[in-house]
Parts: structure tokens; sequence; C-alpha cells
């Protein structure tokens, strides 16, 4: 009978900011192709809900509170981790922030935030998980990216320096580790309907979409907006054997937004 290489079975995943949203709809396809679920929350309450969350669905994960831009509880977390389940396998850099703020209007403070979250944490938790995988001679890292890794756009300068910067971080780790059986991929989402995007989705007073959603539909080829489910299978792809010699890769999954210029105005 045939390899399953897609198979996840006896993988530890470490998935950051998993309680909901595209962290979950990741871990829950993970834990569906066999891994064990680890995630992190910055608070007990939070963690709780996201443990809840994966219980509704079958699956028994592991919650911890952890604030990933904190380099010595990220140490803590995976040792414990490490101690309690097993080395990490699989990472997954996926918590993250964004500031929709005009650039002149932004203090270097939120800049630093946003920089701090979306870029210094995936290095943080990336130096602690990869000395185990080292050892072992293998692992996976996967960084949620995003088309801002490539694209520009008012109101998000620093969202766009992080996200292009952590493009450059994936294909750092993949170039220096890549030689320890190690791959470090990125996945790029276009825009997924999420809490976070909900505010640009709602419907106008009169019943119209609101503008950015309009846009968005026009520009996506697909004509809608992705669900945290289409980041499902490229995820478990960049986490399976059957991605053992793609590393340093930014996998772009936006409903080919990236790939089309828009349409023609009437």
């Amino acid at each position: 009978m045939r390899k399953n290489i897609f198979s996840l079975e006896g993988k530890v995943a470490l998935i950051t900011g998993a309680s909901y949203g595209i962290g979950f709809a990741i871990a829950k396809a993970y834990a569906e192709a066999g891994a064990t679920v680890c995630f992190n929350d910055l608070t007990q309450e939070k963690v709780d809900m996201g443990l809840a969350a994966y219980a509704a669905e079958g699956i028994k994960a592991h919650g911890y509170v952890c604030n990933v831009t904190d380099e010595q509880a990220v140490n803590q977390m995976v040792a414990q981790i490490e101690e309690e389940i097993g080395s990490v396998d699989i990472l997954v850099n996926n918590a993250g922030i964004i500031k929709r703020i005009p650039m002149c209007e932004m203090s270097a403070d939120e800049f630093r935030e946003v920089i701090d979250v979306d870029l210094n944490a995936p290095f943080i938790v990336s130096k602690a998980v990869l000395p185990a995988m080292i050892q072992r001679r293998q692992g996976k890292i996967i960084n949620i990216c995003s088309m801002m890794s490539e694209l520009g756009r008012e109101t998000v300068s620093a969202y766009a320096a992080a996200k292009g910067g952590l493009k450059m971080l994936t294909k750092n780790i993949a170039s220096e580790y890549g030689a320890f059986n190690i791959q470090c991929n990125g996945i790029g989402p276009g825009y997924i309907a999420t809490p976070q995007t909900a505010p640009l989705r709602q419907v106008q007073a009169d019943g119209s979409k609101h503008p950015f959603d309009q846009f968005i539909l026009a520009k996506t080829p697909a004509e809608r907006w992705g669900a945290p489910e289409d980041l499902s299978g490229p995820a478990v792809f960049l986490a399976s054997e059957a991605s053992d010699f793609v590393n340093g890769h930014i996998l772009y999954v936006d409903g080919g937004i990236l790939a089309y210029i828009g349409k023609q105005p009437k």
C-alpha cells in the first residue's frame, strides 16, 4: 500500500495565535491529518475559548498562555511542549496584528508594535524550535505572510514592512538550515473572511456592500473573499513529506488577485 505523503501522523504542530480564524483552520486541518495540535494566546481566557472550540470539533488540543514577542516566555513554552508532548515538528508562525493608520498619522510606537508581533515574534519562535529540529535533522516552519509581502496599499505601512520582512526571513531560514532537512516556507493569504477583516465587509446603511468589499471582489478572479479553510490544503502540503524539496517559497492563496490587473472600467 502506497504511503500517504500528506499524513502528519505522530507529528507535533505548534500554531501561534490559533484560538480562531486562519490559525484555527490550519490547526484543525493538521489534527485531521494526524498531528497533535499546540497553540498559544495572550490570556488564559482566550486559550480556554480556543480549547473549547477545538473540543467542539472533537480535537484534543494543548493550549498555552504566551506572548510570542517575549523571548523568555516563548522559550519556556517550547520547553514545556517538549517535556509534556514532544519536540515541535511543525511550526506555523500565524499570530499577527494590523493597524490601519495612514503613515503620517502613525506613531513610531504603533509602527514598532506591528513589527514586533508580525516580524520579531516569528524570529523568536523559530529560533526556539530550530535547535531540536537541527538535532533531529527534520522540521517544517511555515510563516503566514501576506499579499502585502509583495504589494503596498494605503494605511498599512507597518504591516507591509513586517510582512515583506517575514518573506525574507522565510527565505533566509531556508537558506541557513536547509542542509539539516528543515524546510521553511510561507503562505500568503489573500483577503480572507475572518474577524480581523469583518469591518471591511460590513453592509452599509443603505444595504450596499462596503466600498472595500466591492474593490476586493472586482480585483479577485475568484470574485469572492477566501475562507480560512481555503488555507488548509496548502498548509498541510507545506507541513508534510509532500513538500520535502520545497524550501524558501511563498505560496500565495489569494484567488488569483496577484496575477490579475483588474477589471476594465465600464
